[in-house]
């Protein structure tokens, strides 16, 4: 049940990629039990967000609280779960299925050793996105769409209060892109409050609670989704949500959750 207690807090933030402004004064709440989506045409902002929000990207200005605790200060990383736009898992070093979902366990273990419960969370993680069968397989013999679904599962391992994705639809196949919707509304039922980027609402758009239009690195929209924008399929090229549909207006560290 969504509550007011605020999960993510962003108040004028700014961001620069070199010399060049990205973020230009978002603000933005995200509260407990919410799905919020991030939309916008490429180069608008939507992921420098998402990096601003987990500290991969240094403010220029504003503040960021996640969990009430300003992000500077914030430690407890267990609680969210990060899942970045779609990379070779493993970053091309050799390892297998279980490996890279067991790394995103490690903030919840004692001093890095495994034992039962951390074993069944791997499983059950597994299982979650459909790669239970593949759990002894080299990542490097994994389609794109399985990729997504490792690096989801890791995310999910550690049973976080927060997801965040980063376009986990982007280059997946309908498959796939099925079984992620599934794995999405398991974790909304529990009680997961999630902030994701996305190009189409597509098959998410049933758990998607408010949409965040952004557009050359400000707020456009804030508000119920345009129910429209996700009801086709994407093409190549068509990528942007419509503003102009009904209901819209004209620091994680790698080695914590990767």
């Amino acid at each position: 049940m969504e509550t007011t207690e605020p999960v993510i807090s962003l108040r004028g933030v700014r961001a620069d990629l070199g010399a060049r402004p990205v973020l230009r004064g978002i603000d933005l709440t995200v509260r407990r039990g919410e799905v919020v989506a991030l939309l916008g045409a490429n180069g608008s902002g939507k992921s420098t967000a998402i990096r601003a929000l987990i500290g991969q990207v240094p403010l220029t200005d504003g503040t960021i609280e996640l969990f009430g605790t300003p992000r500077r200060a914030f430690r407890d990383w267990a609680r969210v779960g990060y899942v970045p736009q779609r990379v070779t898992a493993a970053g091309g070093v050799p390892a297998t299925v279980t490996e890279i979902v067991s790394s995103g366990r490690l903030a919840r273990t004692r001093f890095g050793l495994f034992r039962k419960d951390d074993r069944d969370a791997v499983r059950h993680a597994l299982e979650q996105v459909g790669m239970a069968d593949r759990a002894k397989d080299a990542v490097t013999a994994l389609s794109g769409g399985q990729h997504q679904r490792v690096l989801i599962a890791r995310a999910l391992v550690a049973r976080p209060e927060l997801l965040i994705m980063d376009e986990p639809m982007a280059g997946v196949d309908l498959a796939s892109q099925e079984v992620l919707a599934r794995t999405l509304e398991a974790q909304v039922e529990a009680g997961t409050t999630v902030l994701l980027v996305l190009h189409e609402l597509g098959p998410l758009e049933p758990l998607i609670d408010r949409t965040v239009v952004l557009r050359d690195g400000r707020v456009l929209h804030d508000g119920p989704p345009p129910r429209t924008a996700g009801r086709h399929a994407p093409s190549p090229g068509h990528d942007h949500v419509h503003p102009h549909a009904p209901g819209a207006p004209g620091p994680i560290r790698t080695g914590l959750l990767s």
